[in-house]
């Protein structure tokens, strides 16, 4: 029998068999490592029950149950409450609605009283007249004058006078009955009205004091979400209450302000939250701001709106100017209704030298526009849909203030080409159109914020003007804020990141409409120094809430929603112009020179660097392409 000899292995089969060896090797020793891993794990575990069985063995935790178990009940009894003042409320409108019946009954009777008074009035006129042409009768002359009248005329002469007189007398006593009753009618109409207004109070107080509880019941709930120490069951129990409050979806916010989810300029009220866990802060912001403003309207607003109007009474537009009293009422805030006129004026004031010398400038620019397209054109149709999406004026695609902004950015971009267009200026532009009312007006005031407030540069492409400015803030925060300049530094946090945005758009969507707006108004009038404020105002407010945070992640996911859940904007303002004095225009002029050359000379070396970079870049080439020519001739 022939003996079969095998053939050696080559070395390629050789390599691989070994490689495979040494990757199962590998494998077999991170399954070993990954066992060793469990082991340790369910030890860990095993610890950890024991421990957690000994926690709950301890002295104390049936004390805890029982006060959970208190909170509950004193949560259901708030409930209880709320809606027995839900309840009050509601027979408060009805018997409102009755009176608004009775005052609209008394109302009508006054009007007919009136006019029956009214037609009588005509009637004794009438009657007059004919008396007065009674006495002037010839016979009744002739009589005067000694002759001898007629004995039948004159006797019915003398009745229709008496009549006439019966008649006035009776139509004066009626009309002294009827002033009497309209003057019963106007007391109880007046009485009505205290009545109205004192019951619109109450209903007003009785809504935030509903909000008020709803909102401590949530952060109670919120507390205790948040609590490390419970055991799984009384975490469910806890959740399953939060989702209770949360099942009808902000439903007694809705219910006390369903005719309002926008303000005046199409903003919301309430902001939306995308993330799910951010619910229930939503709900509980929801109900501060309701409560808040319910509680400050009467206080703050109408004192404010009557110092506007003292103010602006008999002064003409060009009556205004700048002074101590207009600048603290600008940082007040402007009321709605005089915000248009004042934003007009303090426009117009920044850019009289352009608008003056060319008057049909915007609509020359336009023109130019429809002829020939701009580069940035494509840039802003992009840009006009993300312009202010939760906003009701721009969330159509076929809204008219779309294509309004589109001819203010595409006017901007041509009238100065050193910017053209930067992301940025359609909010902007934006947000003077809501307010201004006017496409002219808006853009005047993109023109006035870029060209006259912010600095140069600012929105050039290396924004090397708003990176200055970031570094001033970072100087600001470190003095006026060292703890929390400290608590960034520690957990390196790059606070540009979150306010680059803040600066470079002014605050649009990153605040509450009606802080937003409050905060514009002292921009346009002061400038950029209002900014710095009200950031440094902004970390202020939730400092304490920031230094609790201790892991860099949750700070910078903090940072980006904490500006909308800023509910008393009366607060903040307090904090910007109070709080951060002093804020001399100088220290930031020189701060801001000195950042910016410093700035400039990093720009300058790295650009030599990219020189050098392209020249070594272009010698290897020109080396490789010798090289290679080199090795074809050997060839050849």
């Amino acid at each position: 029998m022939p003996i079969l000899h095998r053939d050696p292995a080559s070395p390629e089969q050789t390599s691989r068999l070994q490689q495979e060896k040494q990757m199962l090797m590998e494998e077999v020793k991170a399954q070993k490592e990954l066992v060793w891993i469990l082991h340790k794990a369910l030890e860990a575990a095993q610890l950890e029950k024991r421990t957690c069985a000994e926690f709950l063995a301890e002295e104390g935790e049936q004390e805890r149950l029982e006060l959970l178990r208190h909170r509950e009940r004193q949560a259901a009894d708030l409930r209880g409450r709320l809606e027995d003042s839900k309840m009050e409320v509601e027979a408060l409108k009805r018997s409102l609605a009755e009176r608004d019946a009775q005052l609209a009954e008394l109302q009508d009777n006054i009007r007919k009283l009136t006019e029956k008074n009214n037609a009588k009035q005509q009637v004794i006129i009438k009657l007059s007249d004919q008396v007065t042409s009674c006495l002037s009768d010839p016979r009744l002359s002739e009589f005067s004058s000694g002759g001898i009248p007629d004995s039948q005329s004159f006797r019915q002469l003398h009745q229709q006078t008496e009549n006439l007189k019966d008649d006035i007398e009776a139509y004066k006593t009626q009309n002294k009955f009827l002033n009497s009753e309209i003057y019963q009618l106007t007391k109880l109409w007046r009485k009505s009205s205290e009545q109205e207004k004192s019951l619109m109070v109450k209903c007003a107080y009785l809504e935030a004091t509903n909000c008020q509880v709803e909102s401590r019941y949530l952060g109670v709930l919120r507390r205790l979400q948040e609590t490390k120490s419970l055991d799984p069951d009384q975490r469910q129990d806890v959740q399953k209450l939060i989702e209770d409050a949360l099942r009808g979806e902000l439903k007694g916010v809705i219910k006390l302000s369903a005719d309002r989810d926008h303000d005046e300029y199409g903003f919301k009220i309430i902001p939306d939250y995308e993330v799910e866990d951010m619910k229930l802060l939503a709900k509980i912001q929801a109900l501060e701001i309701r409560s808040h403003n319910l509680l400050h309207q009467e206080g703050v607003e109408r004192p404010l709106l009557s110092r506007w109007a003292h103010y602006l009474a008999g002064r003409s537009d060009d009556d205004l100017c700048a002074s101590p009293e207009l600048k603290a009422l600008m940082r007040g805030g402007v009321p709605q209704e005089y915000r248009q006129r004042v934003w007009r004026w303090v426009v117009r004031a920044r850019t009289r030298t352009m608008w003056e010398s060319h008057p049909q400038r915007y609509e020359q620019l336009c023109e130019k526009s429809r002829m020939s397209p701009h580069p940035a054109s494509r840039q802003i149709q992009l840009d006009l849909h993300r312009t202010l999406t939760t906003n009701q004026h721009f969330s159509s695609p076929s809204s008219p203030a779309l294509q309004q902004l589109r001819r203010i950015l595409l006017a901007f971009s041509w009238l100065n080409p050193a910017v053209g267009y930067c992301q940025g200026l359609n909010r902007l532009a934006a947000i003077a159109l809501l307010v201004l009312q006017s496409e002219e007006d808006a853009f005047w005031c993109l023109v006035a914020v870029v060209e006259a407030i912010m600095p140069q540069d600012y929105y050039t492409k290396n924004l090397v003007a708003s990176q200055a400015d970031q570094r001033v803030l970072k100087d600001f925060l470190v003095e006026k804020l060292p703890r929390l300049a400290a608590h960034f530094e520690g957990h390196n946090i790059d606070v540009s990141l979150i306010t680059f945005n803040w600066f470079l758009v002014v605050f649009v969507e990153s605040l509450p409409s009606d802080i937003l707006l409050r905060l514009w108004d002292a921009f346009l009038y002061e400038g950029t120094k209002v900014i710095f404020r009200y950031t440094l105002a902004l970390f202020k407010y939730k400092e304490d809430d920031i230094l609790k945070i201790h892991d860099s992640v949750e700070i910078y996911q903090y940072l980006r929603f904490f500006t909308k859940t800023i509910s008393d904007g009366r607060k903040l303002t307090s904090i910007a112009f109070n709080d951060m004095n002093p804020f001399p225009r100088r220290l930031l002029r020189n701060r801001r020179l000195q950042h910016l050359e410093q700035l400039q000379r990093e720009l300058h070396e790295l650009e030599e660097q990219q020189k050098e970079f392209v020249t070594e870049r272009g010698e290897c080439k020109d080396k490789e392409l010798g090289m290679v020519a080199s090795e074809d001739d050997d060839e050849l």
